[in-house]
């Protein structure tokens, strides 16, 4: 089991490791994206389905509240936080509808939709993507396996992250840490200067 346990660890430092010249571009390209809106006053929407809405939720928070550092709230709005609209659009229009109606609700033109995908074509977050779109949003996509085609839903105006590995436990783990690199991103910024942390 020892041994099961160090390969897991070697696997996601190697992994992080390969991907980090991969993504540090279309990271920071993310960053640029979401500082340019937050400093227009417009607002963050999150998204993502099972664990990628947890790290949703999570993104959301680290912007209302605090990455590494006490500064103003930022707007942010994970759309799987709320169970009872989450329900109540499903058992009406539906599961595909339950982002696509919230970016239809909150969404305004200069937005951003921040969508976290580990991998399947999950329809709900396809339909967000377009809603998005439509609403003169502008999409980081967050992805991982082959980057689904919410990655080519999106236009050259807005961002593809995909993590290049097909072990859903691995591309969790790298989205995580790219969340991290955006806080961290968008702290400095909009802040200036570097964390005392």
């Amino acid at each position: 089991m020892s041994n099961r346990i160090v390969g897991h660890f070697r696997d996601s430092a190697e992994l992080k490791i390969q991907a980090a010249s991969a993504l540090a571009q279309p990271i920071s390209q993310a960053v640029e994206l979401i500082f340019m809106a937050l400093s227009n006053g417009n607002k963050i929407l999150a998204c993502g389905n099972g664990t990628a809405a947890a790290h949703a939720q999570y993104f959301a928070a680290a912007l209302v509240d605090r990455f590494e550092r006490e500064r103003l709230p930022m707007p942010a709005l994970a759309l799987g936080a709320d169970a009872v609209v989450l329900s109540s659009i499903g058992n009406g229009a539906g599961v595909s509808e339950i982002y696509s109606k919230q970016v239809q609700a909150f969404g305004q033109p200069g937005d951003v939709l921040l969508v976290i995908t580990g991998g399947g074509d999950i329809a709900g977050l396809s339909a967000a993507v377009d809603t998005a779109l439509e609403r003169e949003m502008r999409v980081v996509a967050l992805t991982g396996k082959e980057g689904s085609a919410i990655g080519k839903q999106i236009s050259d105006a807005d961002v593809h992250i995909n993590v290049p590995h097909e072990r859903a436990a691995r591309v969790l783990e790298v989205h995580l840490l790219t969340i991290h690199c955006l806080c961290d991103g968008i702290d400095v910024a909009l802040f200036g200067g570097d964390t005392d942390d």
